[in-house]
């Protein structure tokens, strides 16, 4: 089975194809230099982007992969959570392929997508832990299969990526600033004093970064103020108190993901295997202290290549795949889902094309 994915949640244009599990080629374009001029992403140019893009990025697809679009039998996008005109532009598009070509239409919650990623390259073991990091959502899930995620915990205001990178914006960083903030805590040395691990005096497995990052606010405003060009671009021009502040953050975040893993681990004893995924598993920090954490616990971690981290097509068409080959598929009714609304679980089995096992 071919499986087209489609990736327009936020700011990355992005398509690629799977076949038999295996990619064959994606392609993206980045909106990164339109949005470095805000500092932030603008969800009307966005989606202007994305459909500038999209076409040309399907032909460049198709040709890299000497593919006809009839030969098609899945088109998979993300129908949420994102910003809703982007998400707009690529379930429209997907639409409106598989009608012109019959092929079957799948729309895939962005966050799970991100989970599977890893299965590109490593076999995916069931049931698991998942932790998904990214700009918009940190959440932790028990996975039963690739259809079946089960929510444990869940952002509460500030996602750990959104946190990174509002620090960064009020460090002076170029944008975004939280990829810079992790080659600058590389540089620099943690004071594991400077700042506090939120929302863990308690019993839940829910999180809650805002009150870090005004605690680095106060810290920024009081010590650091003026005390560079903004925006900083290059790790090298980074004074020693800037790449100080952005390890100690850095650390305080991992730390209150790993006690918040380790939590959700003692809980689910039966779970021997961790994913880790989203725009900030690509953090070398965290994948190092998640190695550490796994392998204290005799148990065993699957984090994808940093490519594979951050938004990418390649995860829609994967999740796609295999959720196509079960058996699951939309109509073209399907509802587009924005940020801060649950992605429904409305997929319907279409035992016919079931190929691979029975879905729960």
């Amino acid at each position: 089975m071919l499986c087209l994915g489609i990736e327009s949640s936020c700011d990355e244009t992005a398509l690629a194809l799977v076949e038999d599990g295996r990619l064959l080629a994606s392609v993206l374009a980045s909106q990164a230099d339109v949005h470095a001029l805000f500092g932030g992403v603008v969800p009307e140019l966005a989606s202007r982007e994305h459909y500038r893009y999209i076409g040309p990025l399907f032909d460049e697809l198709m040709r890299r992969c000497r593919r006809q679009a009839v030969d098609i039998d899945l088109v998979s996008v993300a129908r949420g959570p994102g910003l809703l005109g982007s998400l707009l532009v690529g379930v429209a598009f997907a639409k409106g392929l598989a009608l012109g070509l019959g092929a079957r239409f799948l729309g895939l919650n962005h966050l799970h997508a991100h989970l599977l990623a890893v299965g590109l390259e490593r076999e995916l073991r069931f049931p698991c832990l998942g932790l998904l990091v990214s700009g918009g959502h940190t959440h932790i899930y028990r996975l039963e299969s690739p259809w079946r995620c089960l929510p444990l915990g869940r952002t509460l205001d500030d996602a750990a990526g959104e946190a990174f990178d509002k620090v960064g914006k009020l460090l002076g960083l170029a944008y975004p600033g939280g990829r810079l903030m992790d080659a600058l805590a590389t540089a620099g040395r943690a004071d594991a004093g400077l700042f506090p691990r939120p929302y863990l005096d308690n019993d839940n497995l829910d999180f809650s970064f805002s009150g870090l990052k005004t605690a680095a606010a106060f810290y920024i405003e009081q010590h650091l103020d003026g005390l560079w060009p903004h925006p900083l671009q290059k790790v090298e021009d980074a004074p020693e108190a800037l790449r100080d502040c952005c390890a100690s953050f850095n650390l305080a975040v991992v730390d209150t993901l790993c006690v918040k893993v380790e939590r959700a681990l003692d809980r689910q004893p039966d779970l021997r295997t961790l994913i880790v995924a989203g725009g900030v598993a690509a953090n070398s920090l965290l994948r190092s202290r998640m190695v550490e954490l796994m392998r204290r616990r005799g148990g065993d971690i699957l984090v994808p290549n940093p490519t594979l981290c951050t938004d990418n097509a390649a995860m829609t068409a994967y999740a796609g795949w295999l959720l196509g080959q079960a058996g699951f598929c939309h109509d073209l009714r399907m509802e587009t889902i924005p940020r801060g609304r649950a992605v429904p679980e409305d997929m319907v089995c279409c035992a016919d094309t079931a190929q691979v096992g029975e879905p729960a």
